[in-house]
C-alpha cells in the first residue's frame, strides 16, 4: 500500500473531501499543521508521498522522510515551498496543473468589472438610501474595447485571455517566453515587452510567479509608464507589487484603481492604508477558492501521483528536481 501524507491547514470535512478523490491502493493520513512537529515527523517518516495545502514544510520533517518521492502542491503558487531542501534530498514537487485557474480567472474578471462598474461603492450607496449618489455617468465603464494587459500567460492567464474576448476586450500580454503563434491566435493576445505592456494598457493583470530575488515587477517606475486612467489587478503574488509605490499612485491620480487578492503580508494588517481607499477592490487571498475547485485538485494531485506509480513521469514539476527516486522496498 501506498503511504500519503496530506499536510494541511483546512477544515477536517475539506480535507476528507479531497482525500476521497484518491484511487485504491494509497493509504491517505490527514495531518494538520496544528499537530506537533514530533508527530508530523512521525506520520511523514514512512510515507511515500506528502500531499501539502496552506501548511509549511518544516526542514525536521522533511529530513524524517527517508522513503518519500515527491510532494505534490494542491495550490498553483509554490512561494515558500524550500525547493532548496527538496533539491539536497532528491525529493520532486509538483504544483496543482491549474487546477484553480477558472476560479481565480473569474475572480480576476470580477475585480475589473467591480471596478469599471464602482459595484461595492453604489452597493453601499443604495443600503444607505441614496439612489444613484456618485454616477455621473461619465465615471462608470464598459470591459469592450478596453486593452488589457496579462503579465504571466500560464494556466491561469489563458483562462482570463479566453473570459476577456467574450467581453470584448483587446488582449495583450508579457511573458518569460513567447507563446507561439498559433496559440496566441487562438487565444486572441498579442505579445508585447513589459514596456510597452504598460504604457499601452486600461487594466494591468498579473499572474506571474514572483521574482527569485524578491524584488518588485510593480514598482514606482512601472507604475509611472501606466496611464492615470489605468486598473491594476493582482491575484498572482503579493511580492509582485509595492505596495508603498501603489499607495502613493493610487492616492494621488496617477492610477484609478486597483484590486487586490495578494499583499506583500498575509494576512494583511488592518492598518494597512490600501485598505482605507474606495478606489481598492480587496480579497483574503481567496481567488481560487471555490467549492468547485477542490475534486479538481484532489483529481489532479492523485493522477499525478498514479502517473508516477505506474513509471510514468509526472507533470507541472517545479524547483531543480526532474525526476521521480524509485519506490524503496
Amino acid at each position: 500500500m501506498t503511504r500519503l501524507v496530506f499536510l494541511h491547514g483546512l477544515d477536517q470535512a475539506l480535507a476528507e473531501l479531497i482525500a476521497a478523490t484518491s484511487p485504491a491502493g494509497i493509504d491517505t493520513v490527514l495531518v494538520h499543521r496544528s499537530q506537533s512537529e514530533a508527530e508530523q515527523i512521525r506520520q511523514v517518516a514512512q510515507a511515500d508521498f506528502v500531499m501539502l495545502y496552506r501548511a509549511p514544510l518544516p526542514e525536521s520533517v522533511m529530513r524524517a522522510a527517508q522513503r518519500l518521492r515527491m510532494v505534490q502542491l494542491l495550490a498553483s503558487g509554490y512561494d515558500g515551498i524550500p525547493l532548496d531542501l527538496l533539491h539536497e534530498l532528491g525529493v520532486a514537487c509538483a504544483r496543482n496543473g491549474g487546477a484553480n485557474a477558472r476560479a481565480v480567472a473569474d475572480h480576476t474578471v470580477l475585480m475589473i468589472l467591480a471596478l469599471y462598474r464602482r459595484l461595492f461603492e453604489t452597493d453601499r450607496e443604495v443600503r444607505a438610501g441614496r439612489w444613484q449618489a456618485g454616477i455621473t455617468g461619465l465615471n462608470t465603464f464598459e470591459m469592450a474595447g478596453k486593452v488589457v494587459g496579462i503579465v504571466g500567460l500560464g494556466d491561469i492567464g489563458r483562462q482570463v485571455a479566453r473570459r476577456l474576448q467574450a467581453f470584448d476586450a483587446q488582449v495583450m500580454y508579457c511573458n518569460r517566453n513567447r507563446l507561439p503563434q498559433a496559440l496566441e491566435q487562438e487565444l486572441g493576445v498579442r505579445y508585447a515587452p513589459l514596456d510597452e505592456l504598460l504604457a499601452s494598457v486600461d487594466v494591468l493583470s498579473l499572474h506571474a510567479p514572483g521574482s527569485a530575488d524578491g524584488s518588485h515587477l510593480i514598482n514606482a517606475a512601472a507604475l509611472a509608464r501606466m496611464r492615470s486612467s489605468a486598473l491594476l489587478i493582482n491575484t498572482g503574488r503579493g511580492a509582485l507589487v509595492d505596495e508603498a509605490a501603489l499607495l502613493q499612485a493610487l492616492s494621488t491620480g496617477k492610477l484609478a484603481g486597483a484590486g487586490l487578492d495578494v499583499f506583500e503580508q498575509e494576512p494583511v494588517a488592518p492598518s494597512n492604508p490600501l485598505l482605507a481607499l474606495s478606489n481598492v477592490v480587496l480579497s483574503p487571498h481567496s481567488a481560487g477558492t471555490t467549492a468547485d475547485t477542490w475534486a479538481r485538485r484532489g483529481h489532479f494531485a492523485y493522477n499525478n501521483i498514479a502517473r508516477v506509480l505506474a513509471g510514468e513521469p509526472p507533470v507541472a514539476l517545479v524547483g531543480q528536481v526532474k525526476a521521480v527516486r524509485p519506490a524503496q522496498a
